[in-house]
């Protein structure tokens, strides 16, 4: 990728965004519009914010990269992301938006009249915002390296900075146009660019990818080699290499990987010929074991993958606090309405992005940069200055992507932080509570950065999916849910669900079951989530708050009528 066009298209989200936030900046004068936007944002730019924040780098970039790496079993990624929104539509939306919370812990405590079931909640929404947080740093760090060649740490800490002063600045009024404009630029980054990769790929005579066996390189590839890798070749493989294999110091040797196993060093120059199998490094074995396909219990962790998407996204602490900014229940379904819409003209286009990289950017699985596919397509099928200008305007569309999910994850951990940790001073102390909400993940960022961006999300998403799934569900729905029951399961579904997803990110387990439990915690967190809620609300009948006759009614009654 061409540096100097990318970073015109970086400077130029981030100077838009500037100016966009201004103006929100401009007429957010009171408390309510920093929080919730005074609850006037209507159903269809509220949906264009949504799908603005909703839309992160797991999408943008992580969905392509894992169709590259893994294929066709990765399509239940976008699917699970825009269908958890039906179930969000159908049981949440609008009895959310009636009970007149501003956060996750704010709804907890009005529903089960209990400072302790605040507490709980507000820790799993740190944790969640935090998990969430990973990704978008990573790809910010992914991007900037491309760019410029700086090392990852300085992209996150770029975004870190940028998000610090947005959020501080300019509250939830600010945000919401930002990410509104920000959704139009994912979509326009994606939708322009691919129209004239589909002609360069017809040009091509249309060549179609195997996803049933390794991949091979459609072109004849030079491929660079920053860090030591080992890999694993299956079939005899001709290179010429520069640098160092298997400790042998090289110089346009012209050699053959012969099967089995073999070390090459860094910053190592490998060429391998037109049809040649691409080397997998071991790196990519682990990775894969995030993915459906490439663990021996594959049923399972699809399992643990529809689960986790499908039900977790109604648990986003980023997401749900938009519907706070609704006018009332009704515009809160509209808006899930036009999002489910949204989410689907973006989702769209990333299959024919991991397709296209399956053919023309297979080395990536080598260097193990997968998540980069998107970046570096308009490069290799177009080229010149056509494919730098439309390289950067990914590259910008990135950049959108990372900001706005990062911005509403920052929003929604700091108000949780300033209403709940800092004492409880006004717009102060959410301003205060914005530095540690974002330095968390970044300093994290720097010991995980390995993790696809993609998996790390699917991570958060089955937290989400363990603890607040069944409070929402069981809350809105259910008057005989009590304050023990709620701290039980939020603390044995959430709780073993952000225990077993640390100890995945963390690489502390072999591979086998144990890894594959952990790694996919929905199937079994989440039935322990609702089961716990349920059976130790039904053993602690007597601690039914009184006011929850009420409270049901404002959450199921059409405003004004309460």
């Amino acid at each position: 990728m061409n540096q100097t066009y990318g970073m015109a298209g970086v400077s130029a989200v981030v100077l838009a965004t500037a100016l966009v936030g201004a103006l929100g900046l401009r007429i957010s004068r009171t408390t309510s519009d920093f929080y919730v936007a005074s609850r006037t944002v209507a159903p269809r730019l509220n949906a264009f914010a949504v799908s603005g924040e909703y839309l992160s780098a797991a999408s943008f970039l992580g969905i392509a990269g894992l169709l590259l790496a893994q294929g066709v079993d990765m399509l239940w990624f976008p699917i699970g992301y825009t269908a958890g929104f039906l179930v969000l539509l159908a049981f949440v939306a609008a009895p959310l938006r009636r009970s007149g919370a501003y956060t996750l812990p704010d709804f907890a405590e009005a529903r089960l009249e209990s400072r302790a079931v605040r507490r709980i909640a507000g820790v799993l929404v740190v944790g969640v915002g935090w998990l969430y947080l990973l990704p978008q740093l990573r790809g910010a760090g992914l991007t900037l390296r491309l760019l410029t060649g700086a090392p990852g740490w300085l992209g996150g800490l770029v975004v870190a900075v940028v998000v610090t002063a947005a959020v501080a600045a300019g509250g939830m009024r600010s945000i919401t146009f930002v990410q509104a404009f920000q959704y139009w630029l994912k979509l326009t980054a994606l939708l322009v660019p691919v129209v004239f990769l589909i002609a360069a790929w017809h040009t091509d005579r249309a060549p179609m990818p195997a996803w049933d066996e390794r991949p091979v390189f459609h072109r004849s590839t030079e491929v660079r080699v920053d860090r030591p890798v080992n890999v694993t070749v299956r079939e005899a493989v001709p290179v010429t290499a520069t640098g160092s294999i298997d400790g042998h110091p090289l110089r346009g040797a012209v050699l053959t990987l012969t099967e089995g196993r073999h070390h090459i060093g860094a910053h190592t120059d490998l060429r391998f010929p037109r049809g040649a199998q691409v080397p997998l490094p071991d790196r990519a074995a682990a990775s894969a074991s995030l993915a459906p396909s490439g663990t021996e219990h594959g049923l399972y962790a699809t399992y643990g993958l529809i689960l986790a998407t499908f039900l977790g996204t109604m648990g986003l602490p980023h997401v749900v606090v938009r519907f706070y900014t609704n006018p009332d229940g009704r515009a809160a379904r509209r808006t899930t309405v036009i999002v489910l819409g949204l989410l689907g003209a973006f989702y769209l286009l990333m299959p024919l992005y991991g397709s296209l990289a399956r053919l023309y950017a297979p080395d990536l699985l080598l260097t193990g940069d997968t998540d980069a596919a998107v970046l570096v397509l308009p490069q290799r099928l177009i080229g010149g200055v056509g494919g730098d200008l439309l390289g950067a305007l990914v590259a910008g569309g990135a950049c959108a992507a990372f900001l706005s999910t990062a911005s509403g994850l920052t929003m929604s951990v700091a108000g949780v932080l300033a209403q709940d940790v800092l004492p409880a001073l006004g717009l102060r102390h959410f301003r205060l509570a914005v530095v540690p909400a974002i330095a968390v993940p970044t300093a994290a960022g720097t010991v995980v950065g390995g993790l696809p961006v993609a998996d790390a999300v699917g991570l958060a998403f089955a937290v989400s999916a363990s603890s607040f799934c069944p409070l929402l569900i069981l809350g809105i729905w259910w008057r005989g849910l009590t304050p023990p029951g709620a701290v039980a399961g939020l603390l044995l579904g959430g709780g073993s669900a952000l225990t077993a997803v640390t100890t995945t990110i963390t690489g502390t387990t072999r591979p086998g079951w144990s890894h594959t439990l952990l790694a996919w915690p929905a199937v079994w967190s989440v039935p322990v989530g609702f089961t716990a809620m349920i059976l130790v609300s039904l053993a602690t009948r007597h601690r039914v708050p009184a006011g929850t006759a009420a409270t049901m009614a404002r959450l199921h009654l059409p405003e004004g009528r309460v």
